[in-house]
């Protein structure tokens, strides 16, 4: 064997550079047209109505054709489609599969926890992409043999469930109990709902074993996680500034917040007159009667205010308006747009640093009889306004941070309703602030004589996420978490983990830097309360691990309505009160607040990962109570029990991911992943958002099941859809992307269906043939497959099935459709049932089915099925799942063989350019090519000088092949000549031979053969005499 002499004269041809035809390789042929396979294709393999023998006039001979044969059909539409879905769901076990690989034993385990979706509608698009995005993930990895840690989970608590399910009758009327009673129902019917759809788009878990938030072991998990923040100082209560939602009557949390970047608000510019000069500046001249000049976007706090802040390095001046007269204080950087605003001249009487104003006093426009102190503070900037910012304690976070550095009054005069107090005035109480509140205000300032200018900005302003209207910053007594003291533990345990894409660490890091508390209480009756009771006469608030602890095991036997169903006595028992060394239980009375959902499904890995730990013998397996046995094994994973990968939309980097991350870094001092998955949002073809009004959003049960002007795609569609995205941007979806997924899984079937039918009859058991036997091209697509499958299995495991895809397709493209399977269709059809030969390419076409079959298994498991049903080579009722991933051998790489086909390959790319357009069984090729290695290698395809028959015939796709040394001098008139190199890189250049070769294609003197249509024959009306043998055997 040649190949056997060349492997011989270095022991470097192990290892041989990559293929000429793709990017960046090794090989570079000398010629300037492309060496693509697929440039010069002759016909398609996947076309089977056009194989050699489709149509022939001479149809005595068909039946010795060797056609494929299958009944696995070339497309599916409509509700036939539909229906062999449920079908395969039904005949494969796909309700089974997940606990069935939870049972069977793996050395490794890949845990994806689930991020809970809310449990408040109907499933959309966006739970589609994220679902299937992560059952892509689960399918790879259970098929590649580890064992897959995925509970689905819902967030069953909160407002937005509230609302919905009470609609227009609201809480009047209604005990907490009550309102809780109809919350659960409905979150139950929107979980239904969900899951079902879930089932139906293929995603594999135990569906009858999944977490809820408002289950009461989950609940008992998340009050051990609050015991012990609380016990470590991490959970407080305090009074101050907080979002507050007069539309929910409630605190919200900054991941409950949306910002509306269109937000209008009346702004306007006011005077404080200066009472006492600040004493640095006293005994300057010219300062009488003068005001400080302020700029507030919210004018309602203006009654509120009990400071005006400076920059103690910036520059200040004193101007003099040219119109009036007037004598403003603005910062000295902020005095020319001033006097743009004003339209009038602004002359300077004199400038401070900031410094100096220290010890001022200005006189409070609205109150009579008030001063207001001037105070340094570091959050003022001279982006906008005029340098000195109004201070409203009670209505900003920085106006409170400078409240209680200097010790200023924080009395708020703002209801939950979002109206003034009493305390705000008669003129004032019971006006919205947000409306006829800010007219008001707006009006007394103009009467005093202290409004300068009114203008609306547009701005970016918070609103309530679930009611979209603004909310208000307005302080109140609530529970917080100290994040400021959790901020570094959080960036450094961040640090280890691996975000995808990179650029989403950044803006995790920036919320943690941008948050120093969390407000974690609610004013609300569906959620779980918090565990504190409050002195009757005192207020101070009984909560320590005694008591946390027993409430949480009444949660865990009772779940939370128990806090509003059984007497405080059940949760202050005489032992508890002792241990708290509190009073007689008639002194308290249990706190009415909930906990922040953000809370609720932030503490998820401790009632789903977390192992059971030692000293937890008295609740055994508690947390995880609610799972089968074989779910409930504790979760180690390299000693720890951190998830592989959260998985959730870019909304979840300020709210599941940071409120996971900073529960588990304050129990635990670790993050709760080990990898974060970010993807984008689902929008319209458009790329615009959707919406109802809009009319293009898109139903995923609609795009299965068609109906609204959408054909019945299927699940298999929708998964194709969400593989092939960039889902780390925006997501677009509509008919257009719909469409083109389903044309791309019919060309796909098109291709399995040539395989699956050239398979017809072949057993993989008995009729195999080994590598080494086969035919050097068949050997040469070994390798590829290899390749592809190495490709394949790097893309899944980075979450990239996009690239799976498009590997895929350029596998099909290149390597099968305009490469292998036009060379081989001529063996396939025409050569004897049972040839080595036919037998070395089926045994090539079954791997390459079952390789192709796999590699798309976690996108298109319904196909996958389907096609593995019709599949030879394994017992009927066994399924592709459970059969384990793309198996492929290193075997598979043979020392020369690489070399070998590659420069073929480029010496028939130089033919197939030298005749365009004709086709190529009509000439006969020669190849000249001096004694070297590669006329070595063309050897090992063809021993003899000339033939019809050899390896390199099949693959030049010639009549008849010649290799030689060099061309005949008498070549005719029509011959086609054409040169090129072909460059042999081995051991990274240590070999290196530049070999050149000429070719001379020549119109062919042979006729077509009536049976194989190849240019064999000697005459029109006779068999070649391959198939003269064959029809001769066969009668």
């Amino acid at each position: 064997m040649l190949l056997c002499r060349v492997s011989a004269v270095s022991h470097a041809l192990a290892r041989w550079g990559r293929r000429s035809h793709r990017g960046g390789g090794l090989l570079h042929p000398a010629l300037s047209f492309s060496s693509s396979r697929c440039h010069f294709s002759v016909s398609s393999g996947e076309d089977i109505s056009q194989s050699p023998v489709a149509g022939s006039p001479q149809g005595q001979y068909r039946e010795t054709v060797l056609l494929p044969r299958t009944e696995f059909p070339m497309k599916l539409t409509g509700q036939k489609l539909v229906q062999r879905e449920l079908e395969i769901q039904q005949e494969c076990g796909f309700a089974n599969l997940y606990s069935w690989q939870r049972e069977r034993k793996a050395k490794k385990e890949f845990c994806l926890h689930d991020g809970p979706p809310y449990a408040n509608g109907d499933p959309h698009v966006g739970h589609a992409l994220n679902k299937i995005i992560k059952d892509i993930r689960n399918r790879f990895e259970m098929m590649r043999g580890r064992q897959v840690h995925y509970i689905p989970g819902w967030d069953c608590h909160g407002l937005p469930i509230e609302l919905k399910a009470l609609g227009d009758q609201g809480t009047s009327g209604l005990s907490p109990l009550q309102i809780r009673q109809k919350a659960r129902e409905f979150a139950e019917g929107a979980i239904a709902r969900q899951k079902a759809a879930f089932q139906r788009w293929g995603v594999m878990a135990d569906w009858d074993k999944c977490y809820y938030t408002f289950d009461g072991a989950y609940e008992a998990a998340q009050l051990k996680v609050f015991q012990e923040m609380h016990s470590k100082g991490l959970i407080y209560q305090d009074y101050k500034p907080v979002f507050w939602s007069p539309s929910s009557r409630t605190a919200l949390a900054e991941a409950e917040l949306e910002y509306n970047p269109a937000h209008v608000s009346r702004a306007i510019y006011a005077t404080f007159p200066l009472t006492t000069l600040p004493p640095q500046i006293a005994s300057e001249n010219g300062l009488d009667n003068v005001s400080v000049l302020v700029w507030t976007t919210q004018p309602w706090t203006i009654p509120a205010n009990q400071a005006v802040c400076y920059m103690p390095n910036a520059q200040y001046s004193v101007v003099k308006r040219a119109d009036s007269g007037q004598l403003l204080m603005v910062a000295t950087e902020r005095t020319a747009s001033v006097a743009a605003l004003l339209g009038t001249e602004l002359e300077t009487v004199g400038t401070f640093t900031g410094s100096q104003l220290e010890g001022g006093l200005c006189k409070h426009p609205t109150i009579p009889d008030k001063d207001v102190p001037l105070l340094p503070a570091n959050h003022v900037t001279m982006a906008k306004g005029t340098g000195l910012v109004h201070t409203a304690p009670a209505h900003g976070m920085d106006d409170y941070s400078v409240a209680s550095q200097f010790n200023l009054s924080v009395d708020c005069i703002v209801d939950e309703d979002g109206k003034f107090t009493e305390a705000a005035g008669p003129e004032l109480q019971s006006l919205s602030v947000m409306s006829e509140g800010t007219d008001k205000v707006i009006s007394i300032l103009k009467e005093c004589g202290a409004l300068v200018k009114e203008e609306q900005c547009i701005h970016s302003y918070p609103y309530d996420w679930r009611t979209k209207q603004p909310v208000i910053i307005s302080p109140s007594k609530q529970w917080f978490i100290n994040t400021a003291s959790l901020k570094d533990k959080a960036k450094d345990a961040l640090q280890k983990v691996r975000v995808l894409p990179e650029s989403a660490k950044g803006s995790l890091l920036a919320m943690l830097d941008r948050r120093t508390y969390w407000c974690i209480s609610r004013q609300r009756s569906w959620g779980v309360p918090i565990p504190v009771f409050y002195h009757r006469e005192t207020g101070e608030a009984l909560i320590n691990k005694h008591t946390v602890s027993h409430i949480s095991k009444l949660f865990q036997e009772k779940g939370s309505d128990c806090w509003w169903e059984l007497p405080i006595e059940a949760f202050l028992p005489a032992e508890v009160l002792k241990k708290s060394k509190a009073g007689p239980v008639t002194d308290y009375v249990r706190g009415e607040d909930v906990l922040d959902i953000w809370f609720d499904s932030g503490t998820s890995w401790a009632a789903v990962l977390e192992e059971e730990t030692e000293g937890d013998s008295a609740e055994p397996e508690s947390r995880l109570s609610w799972l089968p046995t074989p779910l409930r094994k504790p979760l180690v994973t390299e000693s720890d029990s951190r998830a592989d990968a959260y998985v959730e939309g870019k909304d979840q980097i300020g709210g599941w991911f940071q409120s996971s991350l900073l529960t588990s870094v304050a129990v635990r001092n670790k993050a709760p992943y080990k990898s974060l998955v970010v993807h984008g949002f689902t929008v319209g073809e458009k790329g615009e958002k959707m919406s109802k009004s809009q009319g293009n959003v898109v139903d995923p049960d609609k795009v299965i099941h068609g109906g609204e002007d959408l054909p019945a795609y299927g699940a298999d569609v929708l998964r194709w859809w969400v593989a092939e995205s960039n889902i780390f941007s925006e997501v677009q979806i509509g008919p257009t992307a719909l469409n083109s997924a389903r044309e791309s899984i019919n060309k796909l079937r098109n291709t399995l269906k040539f395989l699956l039918g050239n398979l017809h009859g072949f057993d993989p058991l008995s009729q195999t043939v080994d590598s080494k036997e086969m035919h050097y091209i068949d050997q040469y697509m070994l390798h590829l497959l290899r390749e592809y499958s190495m490709k394949v299995t790097d893309a899944y495991s980075e979450f990239d099935a996009g690239r799976v895809i498009r590997v895929l397709q350029a596998f099909i493209t290149r390597e099968l459709s305009s490469f292998y399977f036009s060379i081989i269709k001529d063996r396939l059809y025409c050569d004897p049932e049972d040839s080595l030969g036919r037998r070395s390419c089926q045994t090539v076409l079954e791997e390459i089915l079952d390789g192709v079959t796999r590699s798309i298994a976690p996108i298109l498991p319904h196909l996958a099925e389907e096609v593995y049903q019709h599949a030879p080579g394994h017992d009927k009722a066994e399924t592709l799942f459970r059969s384990g991933w793309i198996k492929s051998s290193s075997v598979w790489r043979r020392p020369g063989l690489e070399e070998a086909v590659e420069g073929a390959c480029a010496i028939r790319d130089s033919f197939l350019s030298s005749i365009p357009g004709k086709n190529a069984a009509q000439y006969d090729l020669t190849i000249a090519i001096e004694p070297c290695l590669l006329f070595e290698l063309m050897e090992s395809l063809q021993e003899e000088p000339s033939s019809t028959s050899s390896q390199l015939a099949e693959l030049m796709m010639a009549a008849r092949v010649n290799l030689t040394s060099e061309l005949p001098r008498d070549l005719p008139s029509d011959a086609l000549l054409n040169h090129g190199t072909f460059l042999i890189n081995l051991e990274g250049g240590v070999i290196r031979e530049d070999s050149a070769y000429s070719i001379a294609a020549v119109p062919t003197s042979a006729a077509r053969c009536p049976r194989c249509r190849r240019f064999t024959a000697e005459s029109a009306d006779c068999l070649c005499p391959r198939c003269h043998t064959i029809v001769s055997q066969a009668h």
